[in-house]
């Protein structure tokens, strides 16, 4: 199950995985790098995401909206999870 722009923040975490929905041109960001929720902004309104190598070394980190994000699960959601 994805979930993006509100949907996220009714249930937002920090840690969460997600992937940008729209490229970020001046960060060298492109639509579908996946980021790690790192801190929650401005009252859930907005999150502060890391994005790493596969070595785990940071290359960009930098606060963006809720319609920016969707949230990826790597694990089953039962249905009773909404």
């Amino acid at each position: 199950m994805c979930y993006k722009g509100s949907d996220y923040a009714k249930n937002n975490q920090a840690t969460e995985t997600v992937v940008l929905t729209e490229d970020i041109p001046g960060q060298d960001l492109w639509q579908g790098q996946v980021g790690t929720v790192v801190d929650i902004l401005a009252n859930g309104t907005a999150y502060e995401v890391g994005f790493s190598d596969r070595n785990g070394h940071t290359y960009a980190s930098l606060g963006l909206r809720l319609d920016q994000l969707m949230v990826l699960h790597c694990e089953p959601i039962s249905s009773s999870a909404s």
